[in-house]
């Protein structure tokens, strides 16, 4: 359908009402799924990391007890994607996407599996993707059960909506969801409202509720601001210079993760079921590489980075030189790796990444090692994602009251690092053909008109 010529005009209609009304109902149960879904990821990662060892009689977890649990997330995933509709959901090698057509519901059960399984064994990659995709895909679902020859422009407003509400489950915030979402689906103008404000409404009733069943449960509400940091302090000259180096260094080290991610991906999928075991076992043998080497835990390489960053943060100074490049050098790795064969999303581990560079770098003069951690944040999600505005707010999002300080910081640096991006990347006619399985391309939503 072709945007009105007076989009405003579609504020003032009977149906758009009945559009926000169904955005408030589908937030609700939408972002108490995605809560419960990462719920269920922590609580299998605990059971299978530290509870199941300690049942098995071990004093503390044994060396080589990754290897069989990422080879299993192999296994598991590689049979999700091979046999179940759907793929288990988009590939994070090709980046992060909003919008676009929602998975239908017989796709919804491998997105769900692929993703679990992966985040739960250890697969380094993120929750956010497939989050989006089975928002979107519940409400969907809602709609088509409540009204089965519902608008096309209906089931795509919704279905941002159910995104938003499951994203911002994630990330602790409506606004930040907002953002993140709305630049990644590229609408701007006077639609921008139009979509903006049914997953607005959808993401903020979808708060309301897992607060409360964070508040029932006494299990917490999701947060990404990192307490009791220390404080960033003012801006200096020479960290401005940092913000430089660190922008100009950030987008070659995350453009040969993508690019090795996306040639060895075609690669893994012409034997899909025997090499994604092999990734897992390569992932599992790099976590530990580096428990061996450096004494520290082999979970900071495994997993998302998104719980074991905030401890990271808070204990840089017990990190050596070397430990920390052995940390870069093996968490980005596993993280190609895993781009490259499991389902999940590129978001927390690149800010993994981005924040022992900068914390690395810190040990050279005149950079603070929660500034450098911000701008090597940012950096790197910017480089992977391609969204300036997004890298800036989920960069200093996370530092709670410093990120105000560093945030000029942080500009600078998304901002050399999404040039230096540019101007590396090949032109579209210049890149050569990477055949992919077929993938449903994203698009605009529609504008939204209830029926």
């Amino acid at each position: 359908m072709t945007m009105p010529a007076d989009p405003r005009a579609v504020l003032r209609t009977p149906n758009y009402t009945k559009l926000l009304v169904l955005a408030a109902i589908i937030g609700a149960p939408i972002a108490a799924a995605a809560w419960g879904f990462l719920w269920l990821v922590g609580k299998l990662q605990d059971l299978l990391y530290t509870d199941l060892p300690s049942g098995l009689g071990f004093d503390e977890q044994p060396t080589w007890w990754p290897l069989p649990l990422l080879a299993l997330a192999g296994l598991l995933v590689a049979l999700t994607i091979r046999y179940l509709p759907g793929t288990g959901g988009e590939s994070p090698a090709e980046g992060f996407h909003a919008g676009g057509p929602p998975p239908t519901p017989i796709e919804l059960p491998g997105i769900f599996v692929a993703a679990l399984t992966g985040l739960a064994l250890g697969a380094v990659i993120g929750p956010e993707a497939p989050l989006i995709a089975l928002g979107a895909g519940l409400g969907v679902c809602a709609v088509r059960l409540a009204r089965r020859d519902a608008p096309a422009t209906t089931l795509s407003v919704v279905a941002a909506a159910g995104s938003f509400a499951a994203f911002s489950t994630l990330v602790g915030s409506p606004l930040i969801a907002a953002f993140v979402l709305m630049e990644a689906i590229g609408l701007g103008g006077p639609m921008l409202g139009l979509v903006l404000v049914p997953g607005l409404l959808a993401a903020g009733v979808g708060t309301l509720i897992f607060i409360g069943l964070g508040s029932w449960t006494g299990l917490g509400t999701l947060s990404l601001a990192i307490p009791d940091l220390p404080a960033a302090g003012t801006p200096t000259i020479a960290e401005i210079g940092w913000a430089i180096a660190i922008g100009l260094m950030a987008a070659p080290i995350g453009l040969a993760i993508r690019w090795l991610a996306r040639s060895l991906r075609p690669h893994i999928e012409r034997r899909i079921v025997v090499l994604t075991p092999i990734v897992g076992l390569a992932v599992a043998g790099l976590a530990i590489v580096f428990g061996e080497v450096s004494d520290k835990s082999s979970s900071l390489v495994l997993f998302s980075g998104q719980d074991a960053l905030g401890p990271f943060l808070d204990d840089t100074g017990s990190y050596s030189v070397g430990a920390l490049v052995l940390l870069l050098t093996c968490k980005a790795i596993a993280y190609m790796l895993s781009l490259s064969s499991f389902r999940g999303g590129p978001i927390f581990p690149a800010m993994f990444v981005g924040a022992v560079g900068g914390v690395a770098l810190s040990h050279l003069p005149g950079l603070d090692p929660v500034a450098g951690a911000a701008m090597g944040m940012g950096a790197m999600v910017v480089v992977m994602l391609g969204l300036p505005l997004s890298a800036v707010l989920l960069a200093t999002l996370l530092l709670g009251s410093d990120g105000l300080d560093v945030t000029p910081l942080v500009i600078v640096a998304v901002a050399i690092a999404y040039l230096a991006t540019a101007r590396l990347t090949p032109s579209p006619a210049a890149q050569p053909a990477v055949p992919t399985p077929a993938e449903t391309p994203a698009t605009t939503p529609q504008t939204p008109v209830a029926g």
